[in-house]
């Protein structure tokens, strides 16, 4: 049997890769705040499990009950390979630095960063002393490489995942483990987070026109389009490239 855990279950692109991954025979566990019960309808008919945890992955307490429950669940005997796909995220605030908040500092950095630190110790931790194959994979974004007026707390966090992820892979190598880190970006896509970005004044986001641009002139791809390219690398464990920087944008 195959688990993957994914956080960010309820919509968009968490919800597309949770589809696709049940559809190959691939057991989820999602983590997220709201429950998806199309996945649990898509689950039984693909003959395959689907598991809701209802977790605020900001809340550290609450993402370490979650994952202690959830290891203890998907690292048994009868498990072969083990994916854990960290794809909750907030693109808020976005604002000038001055205006920005602890609160909302706080949340961003647990939310892009802390959680997906925290989930990918916890499952490789257990990975170490099942000797179970795992891969993860976590979601960044072009971001992470340039400087956008009012994505700083963004910025800082997709780059921060870069560095973490490579460095974890680093460390996977060198340990000659079977476990692999991968990062994905999967680019514009048409999501919430997107409108989000839309609804934004140009004082806090002086790129705001263009992305209004992208919702009008169709350049935002399709979510599922985005999780089928992701989930093919997924599938095919032994062409990942271990710490390797896939793109979307390879592929289309």
């Amino acid at each position: 049997m195959k688990y993957a855990i994914v956080t960010g279950t309820s919509k968009g692109l968490g919800a597309a890769i949770a589809e696709l991954l049940l559809k190959n025979d691939i057991n989820v566990i999602g983590i997220a705040r709201h429950e998806n019960k199309v996945l649990s309808q898509l689950a039984d008919q693909s003959k395959v499990t689907y598991q809701h945890f209802s977790c605020d992955i900001a809340d550290v307490d609450q993402l370490d009950r979650t994952f202690e429950k959830v290891n203890d669940q998907i690292f048994k005997k009868d498990t072969t390979r083990v994916y854990l796909i960290n794809n909750a995220a907030t693109v808020n605030p976005i604002d000038t630095v001055a205006n920005h908040t602890i609160e909302a500092i706080q949340a961003h950095m647990q939310t892009n960063l802390i959680a997906p630190m925290l989930t990918t110790s916890f499952v490789l931790k257990k990975a170490k002393q099942s000797g179970m194959e795992t891969i993860v994979a976590n979601i960044s974004s072009g971001a992470a490489d340039r400087s956008t007026y009012g994505w700083s707390a963004y910025g800082a966090s997709k780059a921060g995942l870069n560095r973490y992820t490579q460095t974890v892979a680093l460390e996977e190598n060198q340990l000659g483990t079977s476990n692999k880190i991968i990062l994905f970006d999967p680019s514009i896509m048409d999501t919430e987070m997107q409108q989000d970005i839309r609804a934004v004044g140009q004082e806090a986001f002086q790129e705001v026109e263009q992305f209004k641009q992208y919702k009008k002139q169709n350049k935002l791809r399709d979510a599922a389009f985005v999780a089928q390219v992701f989930v093919n690398i997924l599938i095919e464990p032994t062409e990942i490239n271990n710490g390797h920087y896939y793109s979307v944008k390879d592929y289309v």
